[in-house]
């Protein structure tokens, strides 16, 4: 589409009464991002009330009509994907205004490939809008969806605000709160005078009490208004403060008379013995928490499409295929307005593989009966433009099934996310979730993510070893997509650990094919000898590189940070050094001289003394920093101790933590752009 170009939903040829549209962009300098928000206005253009303004604090409608989905990878960059139930927005709402926003200095016309995509509930999508030149902004609309004549039509706008977020908020009619003194006042109004302060979250409860605190799920009833804090007729504004719950890092300490007596866990492994029992348990143990904790079941439905209702889950449910029923694990049931949305699910354990024709029978039931989609949980990781499993779609079939997958590692991150960084409800939540996650890193659950680099990893080494290994050769693809599917887990992983976003990096031509960028990795492997990698971490002043050296055995991770336009080079060169004064002695320093590449080099034991050791002889200017540890490589393809992903995971989570860590966040002025631009995988 085009600016200003509208188009009817119904003319698209699907099912549009549940959309998704997804705002996406690449920097060049690979930090750019954004904020979205929804708006629903009336006749008059205007906001109802300022609960009609969604966003970050505010993601959810109370009647699923609006789902902020949050950011997910994207070939390109990463996109922002906002969920839709056109059935279940009010009618006395006449447009739906989908924008975003930039912070700071930052503007839209710093990003590139900005662009807006429309998708069915069943992830196909339906069209593109592409803005050429976004303009020095920081608020845009995309777009906008509308009623005409009884039926929703989308329409590109491509509009900016120069005064900002606010400048948009006061055209719809929104006012937004961001004083501290007046969210104080009004929580004071709320608790009285004398509340006590938030108490800090507590360590595990009794579980009967956990239990008995936890609602059961309940009928749809007629909504509640209650009156607004400061009595009635005032209504509250958006406000960016989180009351959320969150466990504490440091845990109480024990009552335990010594360290052989076991706590006792809600969701116990220890007895498990057979793939069997450890796929039944999983699913349960699962299912169970996401319908008992709203905000972690939301977190993993509403990337599929599911609306925001009433959740229910079963396990070990009888559908009838042909002479034979089957059996999925599990299946998802959400209500929204006496609509129903079915997933049937079906879960791996312990390294066991999807079975296409299982897949397969799962998908033909789910068209059959009217359901929704079909989720796949295991410990591998999928791929962008590479499933897992082979499945054929029936076109003859009107109903559309979206087939989607989890892996054990994203489950764990979420829960991990919401219990130590974002927030649950409440503390039984938060205790759920906890319990969640020990079960899931639990050595005997068999839940413990991609572990394993495949049968050609051994092979592949040797051939490099012996110099045999030829391009095209298909061992060679499989190991470069082992790799990839091993550096999102490690983003996973860290991510959420860290409570930020941390996202893998492909620095190669916009736009280009998966599977063709995977084939030129791989003819990379074949002649170098080497797997690289690199990993975006929110907060951090660089791209942290990672390169397996299959010929030395080893792993080199780094960061290039760019050195101030200020100050003297030699003034640059002792600031970084004491910067780290806690970084490992044998830390590389590299100088980045302009128009020369590598300049003078060495390590932090070398250069402590003699910082002046890093400037360039000839007095070349100095653009930036090299910095980089190296680690032997494990060598077996599993993830035991000696293990290749085993080193991987030590090798990154020492560079973050003694090199990365200690450097200042704080983003120096650039002096040049690269022409290489970072885009999320």
């Amino acid at each position: 589409m085009v600016r200003g170009a509208n188009v009817g939903l119904a003319d698209l040829g699907e099912d549009t009464g549940s959309v998704v549209l997804s705002l996406g962009w690449s920097s060049p300098s690979g930090e750019g991002d954004a904020d979205v928000s929804v708006l629903l206005l009336n006749a008059e253009g205007k906001v109802r009330s300022d609960a009609d303004f969604y966003f970050y604090n505010h993601p959810v409608a109370a009647d699923g009509s609006v789902q902020l989905l949050g950011k997910t990878p994207a070939a390109d960059g990463s996109e922002d994907r906002i969920g839709f139930d056109l059935g279940a927005v009010p009618p006395d709402v006449e447009r739906v205004v989908v924008a975003a926003s930039r912070y700071g200095e930052a503007r839209f016309g710093d990003l590139d490939d900005v662009r807006l995509t429309l998708a069915a509930g069943s992830g196909e999508t339906l069209l593109r809008f592409a803005v050429d030149d976004a303009g020095a902004v920081s608020a845009f609309i995309f777009g906008e969806l509308y009623r005409r004549g009884g039926e929703w039509k989308f329409r590109a706008v491509g509009q900016g605000y120069a005064s900002g977020l606010a400048g948009l908020a006061a055209d719809f009619g929104v006012d937004i709160e961001d004083d501290a003194a007046e969210e104080a006042q009004a929580r004071e109004q709320a608790e009285g005078p004398d509340a006590p302060d938030e108490p800090d979250a507590p360590g595990a409860p009794d579980a009967a009490a956990v239990l008995a605190a936890i609602p059961a799920p309940r009928e749809p009833r007629e909504a509640v208004t209650a009156a607004p804090p400061g009595g009635p007729g005032r209504t509250p504004r958006p406000r960016t403060a989180k009351k959320k719950v969150t466990l504490p890092r440091a845990p109480r300490r024990s009552l335990a008379e010594s360290d052989a007596w076991r706590t006792a866990r809600l969701f116990p492994a220890s007895a498990l013995r057979s793939d069997r029992e450890r796929e039944t348990r999983a699913t349960s143990v699962l299912l169970s928490v996401m319908a008992q904790v709203p905000e972690f079941g939301r977190r993993l439905t509403a990337g599929f499409g599911a609306p925001a209702g009433r959740t229910e889950t079963f396990t070990e449910v009888s559908l009838p295929h042909g002479d034979t029923p089957r059996r999925p694990d599990g299946i998802i049931r959400v209500e929204r307005a006496g609509k129903l949305w079915t997933a049937l699910v079906e879960t791996k354990t312990n390294g066991n593989a999807l079975r296409s024709e299982q897949v397969q029978a799962y998908t033909d039931i789910a068209a059959r009966r009217g359901y929704e989609a079909v989720l796949t949980l295991s410990n591998d990781v999928a791929l962008e433009g590479r499933p897992l499993v082979d499945v054929r779609t029936d076109g003859r079939r009107k109903h559309k099934v979206a087939l989607w997958h989890l892996s054990w590692a994203e489950v764990a991150h979420q829960a991990q996310m919401l219990i130590r960084h974002e927030g649950v409800g409440n503390a039984a939540h938060a205790w759920l979730l906890q319990e969640l996650l020990h079960y899931l890193q639990h050595e005997n659950s068999g839940c413990h993510g991609f572990q394993n680099m495949g049968a050609a990893w051994v092979p592949v080494r040797r051939a490099i070893d012996e110099e045999t290994l030829c391009q095209g050769d298909p061992r060679a693809m499989e190991v470069v997509e082992s790799w990839e599917r091993l550096v999102r887990q490690v983003c996973l992983r860290l991510g959420g650990e860290l409570g930020q976003k941390v996202l893998p990096v492909q620095r190669s031509r916009r736009g280009a094919d998966p599977q063709a960028r995977r084939a030129g990795l791989a003819d990379q492997l074949c002649a170098e000898g080497r797997l690289h990698a690199e990993v975006r971490i929110d907060g951090t002043p660089g791209v942290l590189a990672l390169v397996a050296d299959l010929r030395t055995q080893k792993l080199r991770t780094s960061i290039e940070v760019e050195a101030p336009e200020q100050g003297y080079p030699l003034t640059r060169a002792k600031r970084l050094v004491r910067q780290l004064a806690a970084a490992p002695a044998d830390l590389h320093v590299e100088t980045l001289v302009e128009g020369q590449g590598a300049g003078p080099r060495g390590t932090l034991e070398r250069l402590r003394p003699e910082p002046a050791d890093l400037l360039p002889k000839d007095g070349a200017r100095i653009t930036g920093f090299r910095l980089s540890l190296f680690k032997g490589m494990g060598t077996s393809r599993g993830n035991a101790e000696t293990g290749f992903i085993r080193s991987v995971d030590q090798a990154v989570d020492r560079f973050h933590a003694q090199v990365v860590t200690a450097l200042d966040t704080r983003a120096p002025r650039r002096a040049a752009r690269t022409e290489e631009r970072p885009a999320g995988v």
